[in-house]
């Protein structure tokens, strides 16, 4: 193993540059799903339109470059990748501002995907390579908390610029002239990324850790990376599928505001308000808590802690995004929502722990890259999707809380006999082979 790691304090600013990276990206990501009636009814769109821009359109190049950005991200300077990543999601999170139909709309999340592809298989080899493997729970938490925190700000930025445009007759703005409550929002979200893109060209590269000796460091390709997860496909498999499974349940509830508003009449900003408090309160606090009791466990001599963990965490997910919205009241539905929040910070908290710790230094960023890549094709396809073609088929303008209701039913109880799989197959590979 290569010792050669920053100093702690640096170690820890680097995970916090990075995390408030990953804020932004969030923000720029969840504020559409707040603004989806005001834009829906701007543009004259189908719920089917809607989720293609809620899913479709930002996985389009989000899952396909991540591959090639993780084997770059194996050769070249990692910071300097995400930095050119904060810039171009920025500037199109901006533009979404000033889109005036459909197409123009979906180009503009295309390219906040292509931007924030280069994020993740950098940021979370970087993390691992600033840490030795009994201390990664609670960094890697630390950045997988920017899911809960991006979101929440997303949500309370949109409600409150749509409470604020309440209170003026328009919104001027210079060159842009006259613009809609929802343009402007993008807008205000999108360009202060610009300002922590310059941070993180600043930021010094750790040296690569716990290489395998697969091949020269230089010249380790796709190929490396896809004979070893290959050779591993037990170990890696069924925690994948696991994580897939929350995500498309996760990215399924960018339509919870439009179906709060039409299930118990509750504003757009009313919700984002309430719910963009909730995930401040509650994701942070989980996901640290959840890294801490993972490296605890390790200590201790669990290896297998972070996939024990992703597991509690599926067992609550299912039941209670199944029966949120169901409730006979908006109160008792966030509440239950509150709850499923728990299971998903869980989940999102270990994971990128549990997929570090089985995955060579040498190949963590193309690795990281094909595992963003599965999960994310699951969770921004067929989450947002599946709610949108159930309520322009099936359930009607009315059903938005069933289609909602339905996608933690259909994708999540086959997960629930994945568990047992899942672990068998983890321990297997801690056993025969530490990364």
């Amino acid at each position: 193993m290569n010792t050669s790691l920053p100093s702690r304090s640096y170690a820890w600013y680097t995970v916090f540059l990075l995390t408030l990276i990953y804020i932004f990206s969030f923000i720029d990501r969840y504020i559409l799903s707040l603004l989806i009636e005001p834009i829906k009814n701007d543009l004259e769109l189908t719920d089917t339109q809607v989720s293609l821009l809620l899913g479709p359109a930002f996985a389009l190049f989000y899952t396909t470059l991540g591959v090639p950005l993780g084997w770059l991200s194996d050769r070249a300077r990692r910071t300097w990748i995400i930095g050119v990543g904060v810039t171009v999601w920025s500037l199109a999170t901006a533009a979404s501002g000033i889109a005036v139909n459909f197409v123009q709309l979906f180009i503009a999340r295309i390219t906040v995907g292509v931007g924030e592809a280069t994020l993740s298989p950098c940021a979370l080899p970087i993390i691992a390579d600033s840490f030795p493997p009994e201390k990664r729970g609670k960094p890697i938490a630390v950045y997988a908390a920017a899911l809960s925190i991006g979101a929440g700000i997303a949500y309370i930025t949109g409600a409150s610029v749509i409470i604020w445009s309440k209170t003026v007759d328009a919104i001027t703005l210079p060159i842009l002239g006259l613009v809609a409550p929802w343009q402007f929002a993008f807008i205000v979200v999108g360009l202060p990324g610009l300002l922590v893109a310059l941070l993180c060209l600043a930021l010094r590269e750790p040296a690569r850790q716990e290489r395998a000796g697969l091949t020269d460091e230089k010249n380790a390709g796709l190929r490396d990376a896809t004979r070893y997860l290959w050779a591993n496909k037990h170990a890696y498999a069924g925690f994948v599928l696991i994580v897939s499974v929350m995500l498309i349940i996760s990215y399924s509830q960018f339509w919870l505001p439009a179906m709060f508003q039409r299930t118990w009449g509750w504003e757009g900003e009313k919700f984002g308000l309430y719910y963009g408090i909730g995930m401040l309160l509650i994701g942070p606090l989980t996901v640290n808590i959840t890294g801490w009791l993972s490296d605890r466990m390790t200590s201790q001599g669990q290896k297998d802690a972070p996939v024990k963990l992703i597991i509690l965490g599926t067992l609550l997910m299912v039941p209670t995004a199944s029966i949120a919205p169901l409730m006979p009241s908006a109160e008792l539905a966030f509440g239950v929502f509150m709850l499923n929040l728990i299971s998903l910070a869980m989940i999102s908290a270990v994971a990128p722990t549990a997929l570090m710790n089985i995955t060579p230094g040498e190949i963590r960023g193309q690795v990281t890259a094909i595992y963003f890549l599965i999960i994310s094709v699951a969770g921004l396809f067929l989450g947002p999707m599946t709610v949108g073609l159930l309520n322009d088929n099936v359930m009607g303008e009315n059903g938005l809380q069933y289609s909602v209701a339905l996608v933690p039913v259909i994708y999540g109880i086959p997960a629930l006999f994945l568990i047992r799989w899942a672990l068998r197959g983890y321990r297997k590979k801690l056993l025969t082979n530490t990364a």
